[in-house]
């Protein structure tokens, strides 16, 4: 993925532009695990300054997603499947509170824009896991949003963005990718009607099936 700072809303600041190609390059493997991150070329490539580009990795380095060592660098973090069940332990919890908040709290403006979401998701490409990924991590993000509280929506993309990341290591194995992005429809409709209780069980499921997907690779 070739994205400048360009392609961010110019509104952000250069640092949060920074961080938001770097960020989802990390989560969907585009820099690969363990790679060095090589601040001169992304300072050539994203048109930003030395101090944005290392603000970003500091927060990235607090989100998991990178790891800087003295006299050596930084490096984009393995992905250990032995975090599966931590991450899981933390989703299961934090995503059907999520879902069942998003539908009590979610605005007008909110649930149209869930309605225009949930048909997008018919013209995903079926046969490509990576952009069924890529609309998975749009779903569940544009989910968050709808919680208005920005403490808890930065920690659930946190932790769906390490979930993501053990996704793309068995993206080339995995199979049935396309009905777990079709689960968002069901989801994304209770929380357009203001369903909480129906949100709150199919968020649940939802990533209890995630869980699963992975385990029977493993």
């Amino acid at each position: 993925m070739n994205a400048r700072v360009n392609d961010v809303p110019a509104a952000i600041s250069l640092t949060e532009q920074a961080y938001a190609v770097l960020r989802d390059r990390l989560v969907m493997l585009e820099i690969k695990p363990g790679e060095p991150i090589n601040e001169d070329r992304l300072r050539t490539e994203l048109g930003v300054g030395r101090t944005p580009i290392r603000e970003a990795l500091k927060r990235l380095e607090q989100e998991r997603l990178v790891v800087a060592f003295p006299r050596r660098g930084t490096f984009a973090t393995d992905v250990n499947i032995s975090d599966l069940s931590h991450i899981s332990e933390v989703r299961r919890t934090l995503e059907p509170l999520a879902a069942a908040a998003a539908a009590e709290r979610a605005t007008s403006e909110d649930r149209a824009a869930l309605t225009d979401l949930r048909s997008q998701l018919d013209t995903t490409p079926t046969g490509d896991n990576t952009e069924l990924l890529r609309a998975d991590v749009g779903v569940h993000r544009a989910i968050y949003g709808c919680v208005h509280n920005p403490f808890l929506e930065d920690t659930l993309i946190s932790y769906d963005n390490l979930a993501t990341r053990i996704w793309c290591v068995f993206l080339p194995r995995l199979s049935g990718m396309a009905g777990h992005v079709d689960e968002h429809v069901p989801l994304l409709t209770a929380i357009i009607d203001g369903d909480a209780k129906k949100a709150s069980e199919l968020a649940s499921q939802h990533v209890v099936g995630f869980e699963r997907a992975i385990r029977a690779l493993i």
